[in-house]
């Protein structure tokens, strides 16, 4: 860092999440700093701030073992009418920064328009985009946004991510992007997002990359679009010079004897 710097990090795994449990986990700053913690209410997801007010290096390390289940499929789930959703669910129907929702419409219409209403919808959704986008490290940044994505017809995981919730949201079906670790054999580990949509009354997972199976991601958050799931946030001079995310499945007695 070359002067006083902020930081807003999201890196650490949601809690009261049905399909994981943390069975342990711990943050460690270098140099020691005051953390201050907070968790948004209404997504669970959560957050340190640190203020570093020095020039120098700043390293965080963030480890956790967590214990995943999986969600059961309803293949059949339908689509919620407008008037039956929750409100704090009507959010996501909205086009937004990355998913120009109110922009693709017509073209969701004609691709998916006779697809049977539901989850059959939604997992077209996310097999054609899979077969009709590259996944191309390289080719976007952090002004792509999905209708970019779909001119280009080239992208990494969050721009296929964005690309199905603004599908979705064209066609009245409230989706959301998904963040969190996964692990797969190519790229080279990263952060992963994948995006969810609102089913009847239950929101569903979807990858539309194919790296990875949905139920192998621990969830860090969830969001509108990438916007409200960064997974840091920097205030001052300082420029982040690694990222290194290590993820290995542990078999679950290896875990228990971790614990002990």
């Amino acid at each position: 860092m070359r002067g006083p710097a902020d930081f807003i990090f999201h890196i650490e795994a949601v809690r009261d999440e049905e399909s994981q449990t943390i069975l342990q986990e711990s943050l460690d700053v270098d140099p020691p700093l005051p953390i201050r913690r907070f968790t948004d209410r209404s997504s669970g997801n959560r957050y340190f701030r640190l203020h570093q007010p020095d020039p120098g290096p700043l390293h965080v390390r963030y480890q956790a073992i967590v214990q995943l289940t999986p969600k059961i499929t309803d293949d059949n789930a339908p689509e919620v009418p407008i008037a039956d959703l929750p409100e704090d669910v009507l959010q996501y129907l909205m086009a937004t920064r990355y998913c120009e929702s109110d922009l693709i419409g017509r073209t969701a219409e004609r691709t998916f328009g006779a697809v049977t209403p539901g989850y059959p919808r939604v997992r077209a959704i996310a097999e054609w985009i899979k077969t009709h986008i590259d996944y191309e490290v390289g080719s976007s940044n952090s002004l792509t946004s999905a209708r970019d994505v779909l001119v280009a017809r080239a992208g990494v995981c969050r721009d296929f991510a964005h690309l199905g919730i603004s599908f979705c949201r064209a066609l009245n079906i409230p989706a959301r992007l998904l963040v969190g670790y996964s692990r797969f054999e190519e790229p080279p580990p990263d952060f992963h997002a994948i995006f969810e949509a609102y089913l009847g009354g239950v929101w569903y997972p979807f990858d539309a990359t194919g790296l990875a199976p949905v139920d192998s991601l621990v969830r860090i958050g969830t969001g509108r679009d990438a916007k409200d799931v960064a997974f840091a946030t920097i205030f001052g001079m300082a420029i982040g010079t690694a990222v290194d995310p290590v993820i290995n499945e542990i078999p679950r007695h290896e875990a228990e004897l971790l614990l002990v």
